[in-house]
């Protein structure tokens, strides 16, 4: 009950997006269990009991950026709590997050991404043209994995070479599109279209599974890793590696900050410089070129 009131609270009243409230209910419900395995509820858990869950994603090796997600979703929850005077003072008052391990991540190369968008690794059936297409569009706009997965075919105009897409707090931008990348989802468009000739029973989104149904995380990230996995191999190959690639190969060829911040959909440029960490290499080089005192 107190689950449901809380996400219905952060749906209608702080404009979270679906991706997000799903998250926090994952998150909400491994806890209850965690709490049902020890015989306490949700309201009569304490600071020790929260401590026992964190030492216990700990021990299953959960990363510390994983964990504070979790303590951050428990925080939002118990405030829910006070706020509603469902409780009288919150388990996580003197919990602090964990500290992280600072881990820079490594973006693609650009001669990765065109080692597999330019070499034919891709079939040319409805699977193929939608895998390629998926990429394209990840790699060329930047966009999170939810937000590829909410695009309807009413988001794109092919005229104005646009892209409309709906971020955190469900909040509209409107991201350019390349010739290429176009012309990736307008094939894919031509053979999804040939493919489900004559069905009516399916899903309203541009990108669909063989069955008509709207793609999935799980989906979007095996094909993500499947076709990296045959030009590089960097440990990490995700959704979102494509978007972090993208920032920073627009940052190494001359695109400032604040363009990439709106592009990217980030409120502040402090979320768009984690993006940046792995540029400064190509900074430092482009800053020796550039200032006149180098040369001396």
């Amino acid at each position: 009950m107190y689950i449901n009131q809380f996400l219905q609270y952060l749906q209608k009243e702080k404009n979270y997006s679906a991706y997000t409230i799903k998250a926090y209910h994952k998150d909400l419900e491994v806890f209850k269990q965690f709490l049902k395995d020890n015989h306490i509820d949700l309201v009569s858990a304490t600071s020790k009991d929260v401590r026992l869950w964190i030492a216990h994603l700990s021990e299953r090796n959960l990363s510390e950026k994983t964990i504070n997600r979790k303590i951050a979703t428990l925080k939002s929850f118990y405030k829910f709590l006070l706020k509603t005077d469902t409780i009288q003072a919150s388990p996580m008052v003197q919990l602090k997050s964990m500290k992280v391990r600072r881990q820079v991540p490594v973006p693609f190369s650009q001669n990765e991404m065109r080692n597999l968008l330019d070499k034919n690794l891709f079939s040319n059936d409805f699977e193929g043209r939608r895998d390629y297409a998926i990429i394209a569009l990840l790699y060329s706009t930047g966009i999170r994995q939810g937000e590829l997965i909410a695009i309807k075919l009413s988001a794109i105009d092919f005229h104005k070479k646009e892209l409309k897409v709906l971020g955190k707090r469900n909040k509209e931008r409107l991201i350019p599109l390349l010739d290429h990348t176009i012309e990736a989802v307008q094939s894919y468009i031509e053979i999804k279209n040939k493919y489900f000739a004559g069905s009516s029973d399916i899903d309203d989104y541009l990108w669909l599974t063989k069955k008509g149904k709207k793609i999935y995380e799980v989906l979007v990230y095996r094909v993500i890793n499947s076709y990296l996995s045959k030009v590089s191999v960097k440990h990490k190959k995700s959704p979102h590696m494509l978007r972090h690639t993208f920032a920073t190969h627009l940052l190494n060829n001359g695109a400032d900050l604040n363009s990439i911040k709106e592009l990217l959909g980030h409120s502040s440029l402090a979320a768009t410089q984690v993006y940046t960490h792995s540029s400064i290499q190509e900074l430092k080089n482009i800053y020796k070129k550039a200032h006149p005192r180098s040369r001396k």
